[in-house]
């Protein structure tokens, strides 16, 4: 809080984080349609005005929901989700985009409460509504059971002594010194702080955060005084995969066993290289969709039937996109099955392939024997990388971005432009399909998905074609 308050410049908000704002205010647009009415008033955010404009409504003697009301009691402002008249009273409703109440709501529930009744404001009840992950939406913009409600008010009125608690030390840590507090797993808890690579070190070439696993752990290291990898003692290390990332960076080379090599070698062709891109958004946009289940709206396949030399251009490539608006779910199953063929393992980079092709299954149940022949055929090729390379560069990762700038740095998603990872390929659908989205920015931002979702199967096409050239029966280090 002192970081955000004296020096926000060193916050960094990450796409991922962008994307839960963007998720949060569709969810309060829905609460709006939901909770509102024919003479409801949603009050502005404007910081000048705010405050001024909901006590305007509530003197006057609004008896109709008021969204983004805005109160502030010794300085701690608040904008609440929906007020809803109730005798003289007012009702009060928290949204929020997650599937459950958390402890955290609870307490953000009880802020609004404390603030709100020390503005003079009979709350006769407050509560928490979240989405409802068993909605399944029938279409025509009916959302009524998106939202489950939680009346959190007997739970709300007894923290309020935590409140004034938390008032206390934010008022501290604002006006006072930067509060000395070591990092630790509070950085990510409950959401990701904006401060960590600033507080975090990052700047080492192998930052410790690259052993992965506990943060607990991780912090007792950063506190010990070690910025890199190879600060820590390999005795203070007991986590199997920490001792083999710790061990393979410490020796300065990469490494790579021979069994990749030779179960990659086995596989016969034709070879399918498979890859989706899904949206989940938390208001569902097509009949039968539910809040975040992964609708798939893209893929890439590479077919490689061994005539030629291993590389991405030598092979076939098919890719499915449609950026009308109308549910794509089905064409894009329908091409696969006929792109996919009957023969041949179809390879994907961990196991989301299957769960999406699961998810085709239920959507559609008339296709369930061929799409389920299409997983009896799916070849999952990460643990295999995971079992037989690593590279001091992955920084604890297996995942193929971070894997692929270290087999082939020419092929780094850093120097993607635009759409470079899959948040950024959902969001940026979610805008192609956008009425509001002009056709300059459509058929940019159809470029930039077709490339991103390619690049992901040219990608495995890489991994498969750098251990069968590199990785000999007996094994090396690179």
């Amino acid at each position: 809080m002192h970081l955000e308050k004296h020096h926000p410049e060193l916050g960094e908000v990450s796409d991922q984080t962008e994307s839960l704002f963007a998720t949060g205010h569709q969810v309060g647009a829905i609460a709006q349609q939901l909770y509102g009415t024919t003479d409801s008033v949603e009050v502005e955010f404007n910081f000048k005005t705010m405050e001024a404009e909901t006590r305007r409504l509530i003197q006057g003697g609004a008896d109709f929901p008021i969204f983004e009301a805005t109160f502030r009691h010794e300085n701690v402002l608040v904008r609440v989700d929906v007020m809803i008249p109730d005798g003289d009273g007012w009702r009060v409703v928290e949204v929020k985009a997650s599937t459950s109440v958390k402890e955290i709501h609870a307490l953000d529930c009880a802020i609004q409460d404390w603030v709100l009744r020390n503005n003079g404001i009979k709350v006769t009840s407050i509560a928490l509504a979240h989405i409802n992950n068993q909605f399944v939406y029938e279409g025509d913009g009916n959302y009524d059971g998106l939202l489950l409600e939680n009346d959190l008010t007997d739970e709300v009125r007894l923290l309020e002594p935590t409140v004034l608690e938390l008032v206390a030390k934010a008022r501290e840590a604002v006006s006072g010194p930067l509060p000395n507090v070591p990092v630790g797993a509070h950085c990510n808890n409950p959401y990701e702080c904006q401060f960590i690579n600033h507080c975090w070190p990052t700047d080492a070439e192998y930052p410790v955060t690259g052993l992965r696993g506990s943060k607990a752990k991780l912090a007792e290291y950063v506190v010990r005084g070690c910025e890199d990898i190879r600060d820590v003692a390999a005795e203070d290390v007991t986590a199997e995969t920490q001792l083999r990332i710790h061990r393979v960076t410490c020796s300065g080379e990469p490494e790579i066993l021979p069994g990749a090599a030779r179960e990659l070698g086995a596989l016969p062709y034709p070879r399918y290289y498979l890859d989706f891109e899904t949206v989940a958004p938390a208001v569902p946009i097509w009949k039968g969709t539910r809040p975040y289940a992964a609708v798939p709206i893209q893929w890439s396949c590479h077919i490689d039937d061994g005539s030629g030399d291993g590389t991405p251009d030598s092979m076939r490539h098919e890719e499915f996109l449609d950026l009308s608006g109308e549910p794509p779910m089905r064409a894009l199953a329908e091409k696969m099955i006929d792109c996919l063929g009957d023969t041949g393992p179809v390879l994907m980079y961990t196991t989301y392939e299957r769960t999406v092709i699961n998810g085709l299954i239920e959507l559609f149940p008339d296709l369930a024997t061929p799409l389920q022949h299409i997983i009896d055929r799916l070849y999952d090729l990460h643990p295999v990388v995971k079992a037989n390379y690593y590279h001091p560069n992955m920084l604890g990762s297996w995942s193929i971005k971070a894997v692929m700038p270290t087999i082939n740095p020419d092929m780094d998603y850093a120097r993607l432009e635009g759409i470079k990872e899959g948040t950024a390929a959902s969001d940026g659908f979610l805008e192609a399909i956008d009425p509001e989205t002009d056709m300059v920015r459509k058929l940019e931002l159809e470029e930039q998905l077709l490339r991103y979702c390619k690049f992901d199967t040219e990608a495995m096409v890489e991994i498969v074609r750098f251990f069968q050239t590199w990785g000999p029966s007996d094994g090396k280090k690179l």
